[in-house]
C-alpha cells in the first residue's frame, strides 16, 4: 500500500521552487486531471458534443464517486452545485423559517457559513456564534448556545483558519438527540481526512472541490438527507432539475426526486471530468492513507515550529483537533513581513487566524516542511 501511495505522490509535478502549502486555499491538480482536461478540450474542439452520452456516464460516475468519499447512502443524495455558498443557501433560503427561530454556528466559520444565516435576520432567525474556547471542549461551547428554538446547527468540520477539528460525531448525535437539524460545511474535511454523513448523522453537507479533493473551482457537491430533501423550498428553476429533463417537448413536470433537483440548469462538464479524475486518486489511494498522511505531515509541522525559539504555534495539536491546517506566528516578525519572506522564498501558504497557515497534502514531502519551517524562522 505504501509503494501505490509513493506512485500516487509521482501525479504531482510542481515546479522545484515551490513548496506547495496552501490546500486549504486552492488546491494544485494531479496529473491525471490535466490530463482529462486537457483530453476533454480536444474531445470538444474536434467534434464538439459529439460524445455527450458518455460525458453524462462520467456526470454520473462523479455522484457514484463522491458517494463513495462521504459514505452517503445513495448517489441521488449528490447534487452538484457551484460552490459551498451555494449550497449553504439551498439550505438557509429553503427550509421553513419561523419569527423566533435560532441557529448555532461558532464564531470561527468563515464568512461562507455566517453571511447566509445572518441573512436570514429579516425573517426573524437569530444567528447563535459560540465562543469555540469558552467551554471544556469546543462542542460543550456550542450546546450551551442551543435552547428550545434552535432549528439548526451549522459549522465547519475543520476551522478554515485555526484548524480546529470539531468532534462531528457528537455534535451529530446531539442534533438527532434535540430534533435539531445538522449542516457540515465540509470543505477543509473532504478530500483530506476520513468523512461519513451517516456517522455524523448529517442532514446537510457541503464542500467545494477546489481543495483538499484536487480538482478545479467551480464545482461542489451538496448531501441533503434524502427524507428531507422536498423540505426544502426551490428558489431555481430550469430544465435540468425536473423529474423527465431530457424530455424537452413534454409540458407537465415535477422537481426531479432525486437531489438533481438543486441543480437548475447545464452542467459544468469540464470541471465535472476534472474532479471525477481528482477524486479517483483520492479513491484509489484510499482515505485512510490520505488521513494518516496528512495527519504526519501536521505532525512534522508541529515538531519542527515547536522545536524553534521564534516562532509560537497557533493550532491545536492534541490528537483528534486537527487535520491538515496549521497556524502559527513569528514571535518577533509581523505576520505580513513573515508571509512575504515566505511566498518570495517560494513558500505558498496564507495569512489566516492572526498567523500563516501551512495547509500540507499527503504527497508533501516531509522536507519540504522542515525547509518551509526554517524559512520561517530566518
Amino acid at each position: 500500500m505504501e509503494n501505490n501511495l509513493t506512485t500516487l505522490c509521482a501525479e504531482f509535478s510542481l515546479r522545484e521552487d515551490i513548496f506547495y502549502l496552501n490546500h486549504a486555499a486552492v488546491a494544485p491538480w494531479p496529473r491525471r486531471t490535466a490530463d482529462a482536461i486537457k483530453k476533454f478540450a480536444e474531445e470538444n474542439a474536434s467534434q464538439g458534443s459529439k460524445a455527450y452520452p458518455q460525458w453524462l456516464t462520467v456526470e454520473a460516475g462523479l455522484r457514484a464517486q463522491l458517494q463513495q468519499l462521504i459514505n452517503a447512502p445513495s448517489s441521488d443524495d449528490i447534487a452538484l452545485l457551484k460552490n459551498t455558498s451555494e449550497a449553504l443557501s439551498v439550505v438557509a433560503f429553503g427550509l421553513p423559517w419561523q419569527t423566533g427561530d435560532n441557529i448555532v454556528s461558532s464564531n470561527e466559520e468563515f464568512p461562507s457559513n455566517r453571511v447566509v444565516w445572518e441573512a436570514l435576520r429579516e425573517q426573524g432567525v437569530e444567528l447563535r456564534q459560540a465562543d469555540l474556547q469558552s467551554a471544556d471542549t469546543p462542542e460543550d461551547a456550542l450546546f450551551a448556545r442551543v435552547d428550545a428554538r434552535t432549528r439548526l446547527m451549522s459549522v465547519s468540520s475543520i476551522q478554515y483558519a485555526s484548524g480546529r477539528r470539531l468532534d462531528i460525531e457528537k455534535l451529530g448525535c446531539f442534533c438527532r438527540k434535540h430534533n435539531i437539524l445538522f449542516c457540515i460545511d465540509a470543505i477543509q474535511s473532504i478530500g483530506a481526512v476520513h468523512f461519513d454523513v451517516q456517522t455524523a448523522q448529517a442532514d446537510f453537507v457541503m464542500a467545494d472541490g477546489h481543495k483538499w479533493m484536487l480538482g478545479p473551482e467551480g464545482l461542489a457537491l451538496f448531501y441533503c438527507r434524502a427524507e428531507l430533501r422536498e423540505q426544502l423550498r426551490l428558489h431555481q428553476y430550469g430544465w435540468h432539475m425536473t423529474d423527465a429533463y431530457v424530455d424537452f417537448d413534454r409540458h407537465t413536470w415535477q422537481p426531479a426526486p432525486t437531489a438533481r433537483r438543486f441543480e437548475c440548469g447545464s452542467p459544468n462538464m469540464l470541471g465535472i471530468h476534472a474532479l471525477s479524475a481528482s477524486v479517483s486518486l483520492l479513491l484509489e489511494a484510499g482515505m485512510e492513507r490520505v488521513e494518516a498522511a496528512v495527519i504526519e505531515n501536521a505532525r512534522t509541522l508541529f515538531d519542527a515550529i515547536e522545536a524553534s525559539h521564534n516562532l509560537e504555534l497557533l493550532s491545536d495539536a492534541t490528537p483528534g483537533r486537527f487535520g491538515g491546517i496549521v497556524t502559527f506566528r513569528h514571535r518577533t516578525v509581523d505576520n505580513q513581513r513573515l508571509f512575504d519572506h515566505l511566498t518570495q522564498n517560494g513558500v505558498m501558504c496564507a495569512l489566516r487566524g492572526g498567523g500563516v497557515r501551512f495547509s500540507p497534502h499527503f504527497y508533501t514531502p516531509k522536507e519540504q516542511l522542515l525547509r518551509a519551517v526554517e524559512l520561517a524562522t530566518s
